[in-house]
C-alpha cells in the first residue's frame, strides 16, 4: 500500500515554548546533542534510557534496583528494575508530604447533575489511609485481586490508590458493564473483593450497579467483599459479604503503611477485547506502568505540577488509571466529569475547559467529529486560552476532524500532541514532542527506547512512504507481563508474527520528514484489485464530503476481487435525498481512490457500534452484516448499534 500524507507543517514550536520544555530538559539530563541524538542512543541502548528517565523523573523506590533490564528469558520476558523494592503509592502520595504540593488541590469533580466537589492532597492521602486500612480489616492485602467497578468520582481514585498502596491487583471495570463481563475478568483474576457505588447516572436515567453485582456474585467463587459507596441515595439490599463503605472507614486512621513490592510486581489487570473468545488481560507493574506512563504524559507530552488535566474517561479504559497516575505523580491537578462530553449540556466539555481553565486537555478524534457538526457558536463561545497542550488517542484522525480541533479549540497555538499505543504498551509507541513541528493526524516522533519501525510480512523495515505493521524492536519497561495466565495467548498475539519483534497489530506509514501516521487495524484491512488497503483510506474521502457523521468501511468476499467495498455511514440528520446522498459518496470515493474501489453497497445506519474509547467495531459490523458471531462485545458502549446493523442486508 501507499499512502500519501498532508505536506503541510500547519504548528512551529516557538523558541520559548522549546526552551521551557520538559523534552528539552531531559535531553539536558542525558547529556546529548539534540533530540535526534537522544531518539538514535535510546533505540540502541533501551537500558541506558530508562535508567537516565527513572533519574530524571526522580522516581521513588524504598531499595534501589541493581539492573535496570533483564532478557536472559528471552526479549518476550524482559524483567525490570531488577531488585528494586518501590509502589506507586510511594511516587504519587506518600512523596509528596511535606511539600506544597500537600496542600495543593488534587481534584475538582463535577458530577453528571452538576453537583461539585473538590479533594486536596492532604484530603486525598487520609482517605486513601483508611480505606486501605479498611481493606486490610477484611483480611485483603498483597497480590489480592479486587474489582474497581465505579463511575468517575472522587471516590474511584481514592479507590485506586488504597488498593495499590496495599499491594493489592487492581482490575478496572468499564461502569457500564452488565453482568457477563464482569464475571469473565473477575473470575480469571481470582478476585477477592470489588468496590462499587449503588448506583450511577447515565444520562440523566439512574443505573443500580449494585444489583449488577448481586447478580453475578455466586457465579464468582473467589469473590468475599463487596464494599458499596452510597453515590445515589438508592435503598439497596445488603447481602453477606458486602460491607458499606462509610461504615468500612468511620473507625479507620488517617495513617496507614505503604506495602514495600518489588518494582516488577504486578499492580494492575487491565483487560482488552479479543477479537473472539475471552478478553486478554494485560499485566502492569508498579515499575512498569508508572515509568512508561509517566515518561509519555511528564516528559513527552508536557504534563506538570503547574497543569490542570481534563481527560474524560472511565475506569474501564486505561486512560481512568492513566490521569489519576498522571495527576497525583507530577503533583497536578485532576478536573473529573462524571458522565460524558455532551450531557447535560451538549458543549459541557467545552464549559469544562473554561471554567477550570484548563491547560492540559486529553481527547479523542470521535468527539471533534461529533462536535464539529454543532453550530460554531457552541463552541466559539468559550474561552480555550488556557490551553497549553492537547493529547489526543483512541483512533485514527481524518484530516478534516484535525484541522477543526487545531483551528476552533486550540486557536492555532496550543499543539496537538497525538499518542498511540495501548493497553498491552503502558501508554504510547507513537507521539509528539513540542521540539518538533506537525502536520495534521501525524506523530512527530517515534517515543524513545521503544525500537519502533513500520515493517513488511518478513519483519524487515519498509521504504518512507510505503505502509507496513507498526512493530517493536526493543522491549519496552510499559509492556504487559504476558496475558493473565495465559503466556501462549501473549506469543501468539504480539511476538509470533514475526519471531523476536513485537507486532502490533496497526497499519502504519512514515513519510520523508519523519512524520509518521496510522492507518488502523491491520486485522481490519481490506484487499481490492489484489492491493491491500486500510479502510481509513476510503473512509476519508467519505468523510471529507461534509454530509457523513461517521463511517465504518469493511471488505466483504469478492470472488473476482478479492474484496468489495461496503460503506456503513452514519448521515447527518439533514439530508432529504437518500439515493443522491449515496452516488455524491460513492462518486467521492471513486474520485480519490479509483474505479476498482467503487462500493458495492452504501448502508445508512443511526449509530455504529464503538468501544469505551469510542473505535468503530468494524470486525463487529462485517459480522454482523455477513451473518456471523461478532465475537467479544464487553467493550462496547452502545450495544442498540447492534439493532441498526442488523436491519440491513448486504446485497
Amino acid at each position: 500500500m501507499e499512502f500519501k500524507p498532508s505536506p503541510d507543517i500547519v504548528w512551529e514550536p516557538t523558541e520559548t515554548l522549546a526552551s521551557r520544555s520538559q523534552m528539552k530538559k531531559f535531553i539536558e539530563a542525558a547529556g546529548v546533542k539534540d533530540y535526534d541524538m537522544l531518539l538514535l542512543q535510546a533505540d540502541q541502548d533501551p537500558e541506558w534510557f530508562w535508567n537516565v528517565a527513572i533519574q530524571f523523573m526522580e522516581v521513588k523506590f524504598y531499595k534501589d534496583y541493581s539492573l535496570v533490564m533483564d532478557r536472559s528469558k528471552g526479549i518476550e520476558w524482559t524483567q525490570w528494575c531488577i531488585g528494586g523494592k518501590t509502589n506507586m503509592v510511594l511516587n504519587c502520595l506518600d512523596k509528596h508530604k511535606g511539600t506544597d504540593t500537600w496542600d495543593k488541590t488534587f481534584i475538582h469533580h463535577e458530577a453528571e447533575a452538576g453537583r461539585k466537589s473538590s479533594l486536596s492532597y492532604a484530603e486525598l492521602d487520609k482517605k486513601v489511609c483508611q480505606l486501605a486500612e479498611g481493606l486490610r480489616s477484611l483480611g485483603l492485602g498483597k497480590g489480592d485481586a479486587i474489582g474497581l467497578y465505579m463511575p468517575m468520582i472522587p471516590e474511584v481514585a481514592i479507590a485506586f490508590l488504597a488498593i495499590v498502596k496495599i499491594g493489592g491487583v487492581v482490575i478496572p471495570l468499564f461502569s457500564g458493564f452488565g453482568p457477563e463481563p464482569i464475571t469473565v475478568r473477575l473470575n480469571d483474576g481470582v478476585a477477592k473483593a470489588v468496590i462499587t457505588v449503588d448506583g450511577a447516572p447515565r444520562r440523566g436515567k439512574t443505573v443500580n450497579l449494585k444489583l449488577t453485582i448481586d447478580k453475578v456474585k455466586k457465579s464468582i467463587p473467589s469473590l468475599e467483599h463487596v464494599i458499596i459507596f452510597n453515590h445515589m441515595d438508592l435503598d439497596i439490599k445488603h447481602e453477606l459479604g458486602d460491607c458499606d463503605w462509610t461504615a468500612l472507614l468511620s473507625d479507620m486512621p488517617g495513617t496507614s503503611e505503604t506495602e514495600v513490592m518489588d518494582a516488577d510486581d504486578p499492580m494492575m489487570l487491565v483487560y482488552t477485547s479479543g477479537t473472539t473468545g475471552m478478553p486478554k488481560g494485560t499485566v502492569q507493574t508498579h515499575c512498569g506502568f508508572m515509568v512508561k506512563a509517566m515518561f509519555d504524559l511528564q516528559v513527552l507530552s508536557e504534563l506538570t505540577g503547574d497543569d490542570k488535566l481534563l481527560w474524560m474517561s472511565d475506569m474501564g479504559w486505561v486512560v481512568g488509571p492513566l490521569q489519576i497516575l498522571g495527576a497525583s505523580f507530577t503533583g497536578a491537578t485532576l478536573i473529573m466529569g462524571e458522565g460524558g462530553p455532551s450531557y447535560p449540556d451538549s458543549a459541557r466539555i467545552w464549559r469544562l475547559i473554561d471554567e477550570y481553565k484548563v491547560t492540559w486537555l486529553g481527547f479523542a478524534p470521535t468527539i471533534a467529529r461529533m462536535f464539529m457538526n454543532q453550530p460554531e457558536d457552541s463552541v466559539s463561545q468559550y474561552d480555550f486560552s488556557s490551553l497549553k497542550v492537547v493529547l489526543t488517542t483512541g483512533e485514527p484522525w481524518n484530516p478534516d476532524a484535525w484541522m477543526w480541533l487545531f483551528d476552533k479549540v486550540c486557536r492555532k497555538s496550543a499543539p496537538i500532541l497525538n499518542l498511540v499505543g495501548g493497553t498491552e504498551i503502558g501508554c504510547g509507541i507513537l507521539g509528539c514532542t513540542v521540539l518538533r513541528p506537525l502536520k495534521p493526524c501525524c506523530f512527530n516522533t517515534a517515543i524513545p527506547g521503544m525500537g519502533a519501525d513500520v515493517i513488511n510480512d518478513q519483519g524487515l523495515s519498509v521504504e518512507e512512504g510505503m505502509v507496513g505493521e507498526l512493530a517493536l524492536r526493543n522491549p519496552s519497561i510499559g509492556l504487559t507481563r504476558g496475558l493473565w495466565n495465559n503466556p501462549e495467548r501473549y506469543l501468539d498475539s504480539y511476538w509470533r508474527t514475526v519471531p523476536g519483534i513485537w507486532v502490533h497489530g496497526d497499519w502504519a506509514v512514515k513519510d520523508k520528514d519523519s512524520m509518521w501516521y496510522v492507518l488502523g487495524r491491520s486485522d481490519d484491512t481490506l484487499k481490492i484489485a489484489g492491493k491491500r488497503t486500510g479502510p481509513a483510506e476510503i473512509e476519508g474521502p467519505i468523510l471529507e464530503t461534509g454530509r457523513i457523521v461517521e463511517v465504518a468501511v469493511i471488505g466483504v468476499p469478492d470472488e473476482v476481487g478479492g474484496s468489495s467495498v461496503v460503506c456503513v455511514c452514519v448521515p447527518k440528520s439533514n439530508y432529504e435525498n437518500e439515493v443522491g446522498l449515496k452516488t455524491l459518496l460513492a462518486n467521492a470515493v471513486t474520485d480519490a481512490m479509483g474505479r476498482a474501489y467503487k462500493p458495492k453497497q452504501i448502508i445508512f445506519v443511526q449509530d455504529l457500534p464503538k468501544t469505551r474509547t469510542l473505535k468503530v467495531m468494524r470486525r463487529v459490523v462485517k459480522a454482523v452484516l455477513l451473518g456471523k458471531a461478532p465475537g467479544d462485545l464487553s467493550s462496547m458502549i452502545n450495544p442498540e448499534a447492534i439493532g441498526f446493523l442488523k436491519q440491513e442486508r448486504l446485497n
